[in-house]
């Protein structure tokens, strides 16, 4: 079979199949009397079995080696495609990120491309000042796409450039939504955090309903962040969480005043006397806990919050008692 018919079945063209002849990767097994090219059905066969493994990703070189070497094992060769294939797709995904990234901003020009270009880079320094320069100049500037920041923030170890970022990411106005939820289900727990952290920041309905999925989570640390969160926000589902900070002496002052904010509506400020109450109840041997708790009732209106500290003034504590009496003689004052 001449080559220019070789070429049209088998897809090869002629040029690749010359080439193969001088590689010795296929050489025809006969010559026309004219001198062309002629392939026999086990040529044929070669050119396809060398075409599938060049699917692969085998170089000519490694195709070549894979039929005339004896002594070839596959098992090395395709290990090592499995590692530079993943290495290749985690380069063309980067790429890809990058692209989606450059075009979310609508660059109106070249020069725009180039300075989020310059921004994405700086973001991704080992320098913690560049980043944080970054994150700053990405609110002031031209502004670098949201799933940036929100992947930076969830990476960013360094206190500084963190709160660069999630004032960055605050002032976007969209605060990439579906990747702060998927850091709060990441199984490690300092992700996690940065994304409760950056939740927290963010003024808007969306982090609020996240915040909420945090607090009836099952980690403590971001029920924390969100209790304290959604208590000045007015959501009266963190009062429990607030109270068992108070207890567990977990920033307790900032539970404290958290649910004096809640505290300003007159049913949410029964509601917090009465889990105090409860609580006192449950810590009738513990000084310091009921300390805490008497310091929480100090911005809690009402009558049962009256009747708590009343009674919390005839405690065998007399830190206790002394708290309970001073904060009675001020409402008593109002």
């Amino acid at each position: 079979m001449l080559i220019g018919e070789v070429a049209r079945l088998s897809g090869v063209s002629a040029r690749m199949l010359r080439h193969y002849d001088t590689l010795g990767l296929v050489r025809p097994t006969g010559r026309t009397g004219g001198g062309y090219r002629e392939y026999s059905e086990d040529d044929i066969r070669r050119i396809f079995h060398i075409e599938s493994l060049r699917s692969l990703g085998l170089s000519l070189r490694e195709a070549g080696r894979a039929f005339d070497d004896p002594g070839f094992t596959p098992s090395a060769l395709v290990d090592d495609l499995v590692r530079r294939t993943r290495e290749r797709i985690a380069r063309e995904t980067e790429l890809l990120s990058r692209l989606c990234r450059i075009d979310a901003a609508e660059p109106a020009g070249w020069q725009d491309v180039l300075q989020i270009v310059a921004l994405l880079q700086d973001l991704g320094s080992k320098s913690a000042g560049k980043r944080q320069r970054a994150a700053l100049a990405s609110a002031e500037e031209v502004p670098v796409p949201v799933e940036a920041l929100v992947e930076a923030v969830l990476s960013e170890s360094d206190p500084n450039v963190a709160g660069a970022l999630r004032w960055a990411l605050a002032r976007s106005g969209d605060g990439g939504w579906a990747l702060l939820a998927k850091g709060l289900a990441s199984p490690a727990a300092e992700v996690r955090e940065r994304a409760v952290q950056a939740l927290v920041e963010i003024p808007h309905e969306e982090a609020t309903a996240l915040l909420r999925d945090a607090l009836a989570g099952p980690d403590i640390v971001l029920r924390g962040h969100a209790a304290l969160a959604l208590g000045m926000r007015g959501v009266a589902d963190a009062v429990p969480t607030l109270i068992d900070m108070v207890v567990a002496e977990v920033n307790d002052v900032d539970a404290a005043d958290a649910l004096g904010a809640l505290a300003s509506c007159p049913a949410q400020a029964e509601r917090i006397a009465a889990g105090i109450a409860e609580r006192l109840a449950r810590a009738a041997a513990e000084p310091s806990v009921r300390r805490r708790l008497t310091q929480a009732l100090a911005d809690v209106p009402g009558s049962t919050a009256s009747s708590a500290l009343a009674e919390l003034a005839r405690d065998e504590d007399r830190g206790v008692a002394l708290t309970a009496a001073y904060i009675l003689g001020i409402r008593d004052e109002r």
